[in-house]
């Protein structure tokens, strides 16, 4: 298997394949990882991906808490500034990241994954869906929105949980998804999530189920064969 030029970064362990990809490398991340480092090794992660390099790569980690701002964020939606708040060069507006919540960073070649943006975003989408479904949560797409979401029992309106926002470059992809898995939801008072008022978050913790980061990684990787590689 190929070694990951992280020299920066800990040694960490790779995970075991449970679909055959062959062009694909996953890596796990124990430690929080600081955003700056994140940003920088995703960075040269995909000029040598462009310059075939190394493989393409899914990055599963955590951040310490923080917040981000996507290309089309807008500063009446950053309400404190509890947390460090970083430019993240992405689609979307500003999200929160911290511990308890999984971090997946992919980053894959379009030249050889189909060359649509939309049909990119969709996968990645039907991904999670999967995977939350592995775990016992129903999340689902809402038009005009965003990310996934958990339909409230009374019908009237949605919590998040989980933020889709990409980058693409020479159609080699980073950035990606933040799933919620025991984050601390009130760190997500500083901001108006994505822009939207009306809706709120949740976790799968805060939705009654028992699943940890570890039980979430193996379903995202179970999962990854069905839409990336069927």
């Amino acid at each position: 298997m190929h070694s990951v030029d992280d020299h920066d970064l800990p040694a960490e362990p790779f995970l075991p394949a449970f679909v055959h990809d062959s062009a694909l490398e996953w890596k796990i991340s124990q430690p929080l990882v600081p955003y700056p480092k994140a940003l920088h090794f995703m960075e040269k992660r995909v000029d040598e991906i462009q310059a075939h390099h190394a493989p393409e790569l899914v990055w599963l980690l955590e951040h310490p808490p923080l917040y981000t701002a996507g290309t089309s964020a807008k500063p009446s939606d950053l309400l404190t500034h509890r947390f460090p708040v970083y430019d993240a060069g992405r689609g979307g507006q500003y999200t929160y990241h911290g511990p308890g919540q999984r971090i997946a960073y992919v980053m894959v070649d379009l030249h050889h994954r189909g060359q649509d943006v939309r049909a990119y975003v969709h996968n990645l989408e039907s991904w999670v869906i999967l995977a939350l479904q592995k775990v016992g949560v129903e999340a689902v797409r809402r038009e005009g929105r965003v990310g996934l979401w958990v339909p409230r029992k009374n019908g009237l309106a949605d919590d998040k949980i989980a933020a889709i926002g990409v980058r693409i470059r020479k159609w080699i992809t980073f950035h990606g998804v933040s799933i919620n898995v025991d984050p601390d939801l009130s760190h997500y008072t500083g901001i108006i999530p994505c822009g939207i008022k009306e809706h709120g978050i949740t976790s799968l913790a805060a939705l009654g189920c028992t699943a940890t980061l570890n039980d979430l990684d193996r379903a995202l990787q179970e999962a990854w064969g069905n839409v990336f590689c069927p």
